[in-house]
């Protein structure tokens, strides 16, 4: 018999709360007999949510929790005052063991807060990157730092390489993947004070497979499996990423309706334009883990669908298989 992996949803957290994040934990129910999910929130609310949908009642738990922690709050003032938002207990629940995940789409600040506040980090770990898998032409790539950490010192990123190696090799099942470190530029010797420090540190590492610097342009392409970087540029690449790709399939659309002639071809380009741009979309791959901690945190897309919740509550489920967290405390060995 599978193991059943126990993951705390924050029912009240994100955009789209709480209808599609309960929509969402319903059909990751329905679609893996291996999860137990407790839902964390307002329990009238929750329970009126519920009665819409078909699920495994067996397998869901519902934990009240009165207050919501709401996204312009600030993130330490947040997780220190509201001890009864469904951010809060949900993290608890995973600090006391009770589950082995946590999945929200709510506040990034306050995830990335509680997370190392209430979780805590592994043994061995500097800094807890968050790292969301990226649609690429020859798959997913792992960004690794995209918004926790924008003062990260060398050896940060040093262990992100090492942390995001992990994570693609056992969740991902990419056999020696390809590191590499944004820079403006091929040459070892370009790019700004951290890169040209970082650099020579990731060359003369013989644990992960260090490719050398990587260009913004050349990300799309799949040129690299993990792509190492400070929180600052990250985030900015993953925004710019989602927001070509956003206008992108506006103005094909815009195309293609433009005209009878090109509604008809169209038609005629549909199935296989769908099947190419599902490569694209970055909502297969769920959420955005935050690596490094005692626990599994899951960052999801504030703006997230139920099919985007319920594949981060699916990748939960790798996680916990693959036991990434004593393999990244083994990675890092004594540092």
């Amino acid at each position: 018999m599978e193991e059943i992996v126990k993951v705390a949803v924050d029912a009240m957290g994100g955009d789209n709360a709480p209808g599609e994040i309960v929509k969402g934990a319903a059909k990751a129910l329905r679609e893996n007999d291996n999860i137990y999910i407790y839902l964390v929130g307002q329990k009238d609310v929750i329970e009126k949510e519920l009665e819409s949908y078909e699920y495994p009642k067996e397998r869901i738990e519902i934990v009240d929790a009165p207050d919501v922690i709401e996204t312009a709050e600030p993130p330490v003032m947040a997780i220190r005052r509201k001890k009864e938002s469904s951010m809060v207990i949900a993290l608890k629940l995973v600090k006391d063991k009770v589950a082995d995940a946590f999945v929200s789409a709510g506040s990034s600040g306050a995830i990335l807060v509680g997370g190392q506040l209430i979780i805590g980090k592994a043994k061995g770990v500097k800094r807890a990157p968050l790292a969301p898998l990226i649609p690429t032409e020859k798959g997913a790539s792992l960004l690794i730092d995209c918004g926790a950490n924008v003062d990260a010192r060398a050896e940060h990123l040093v262990q992100f390489a090492k942390m995001g190696s992990v994570y693609m090799e056992n969740v991902v099942g990419i056999n020696h993947p390809r590191v590499a470190i944004v820079n403006i530029g091929a040459e070892e010797e370009k790019g700004n004070a951290l890169v040209k420090e970082t650099y020579p540190m990731l060359k003369s590492l013989e644990d992960i497979n260090f490719v050398g610097s990587i260009e913004a342009r050349d990300i799309p392409r799949g040129d690299a499996d993990v792509i190492v970087c400070e929180a600052f540029a990250g985030n900015v690449i993953l925004k710019l990423y989602e927001g070509v790709g956003s206008v992108m399939l506006s103005v094909i659309k815009q195309g293609l309706l433009s005209s009878l002639r090109a509604k008809i071809g169209a038609l005629l380009i549909k199935p296989a334009l769908k099947k190419t741009l599902k490569k694209f979309d970055s909502s297969q791959y769920g959420g955005a883990p935050l690596l490094g901690l005692k626990g599994l945190v899951v960052k999801a897309h504030g703006s997230s669908t139920a099919t985007e919740i319920a594949n981060a509550i699916r990748q939960c489920i790798e996680f916990k298989q693959q036991n990434i967290n004593n393999k990244i405390t083994e990675a890092l060995g004594d540092e």
